[in-house]
């Protein structure tokens, strides 16, 4: 009768705020794992939920990212002929494809799911599966920039640079084998303080300069010609080795 069913309808409503009321204090206390468990006790089967109830179900597991717990839950309401009638269902099956479908990376499901839903017209479900297309596009972007070894390649730019400073290394090292080279001969005949001496200008050298800046290689080129003079003012005419370019 009329009265009866009115009666079930409000009951059904004020069931249905409770278990908003409910939600909402789980997830305040941090208890949101056990809001699932604790709706299905009331409706038992996902097809029963109400949209109010199953909408709060979805935005909550998808704030605390585990969309995938409402995976099945969502899949078994929408493919629920009774709530496919149902104004609300749009709108759910919108919700259900942007936050648990989609980031989940369900694309063919997602897909299957728009097709096969009588409730949307021609000109929606083309949107929706233009949606999934696109979020599709960004998911296979996203794999490809965090793919292993994509961190390991270098543009061109950057070899370019690498060469350049590798080069003037490479200058900066010749220009210092001269000089060694000038000096090892003689080192045995220095004083201990002229040794010491030439150690601290060979750290000035190898520590201080900077190999990539170019002020570097003539000051190095300089030191080299410090060093001959050295050698000659040091050592006596008898001793003095030739000197070789």
């Amino acid at each position: 009768s009329a009265p009866a069913a009115a009666q079930r309808g409000s009951f059904a409503e004020v069931k249905c705020s409770l278990c908003v009321v409910g939600i909402q204090a789980l997830a305040e206390m941090n208890r949101w794992r056990e809001v699932l468990s604790w709706v299905l006790q009331y409706y038992h089967v996902p097809e029963h939920l109400p949209p109010k109830v199953l909408e709060l179900c979805i935005l909550l597991y998808s704030k605390v990212r585990e969309p995938q717990v409402m995976l099945e839950v969502g899949s078994s309401w929408l493919g629920s002929p009774a709530n496919q009638r149902l104004p609300e269902f749009g709108s759910l099956l919108e919700l259900y494809l942007a936050q648990v479908l989609l980031p989940l990376g369900r694309f063919g499901a997602a897909e299957e799911l728009v097709r096969g839903c009588s409730a949307l017209d021609s000109e929606r479900r083309l949107q929706l599966l233009g949606t999934i297309g696109e979020s599709r596009c960004r998911w296979a972007r996203r794999e490809e920039e965090t793919r292993p070894g994509a961190e390991e390649r270098q543009d061109p730019a950057t070899e370019t640079l690498l060469g350049v400073l590798s080069q003037k290394l490479l200058t900066m090292l010749t220009l210092l084998r001269r000089a060694l080279r000038s000096v090892s001969n003689h080192f045995y005949l220095l004083p201990y303080k002229k040794m010491l001496l030439a150690t601290f200008l060979l750290y000035l050298v190898v520590v201080r300069l900077d190999p990539a800046s170019p002020t570097s290689l003539p000051f190095i080129y300089k030191l080299v010609q410090l060093f001959r003079q050295a050698w000659a003012a040091v050592l006596s005419p008898i001793h003095r080795p030739p000197i070789r370019d």
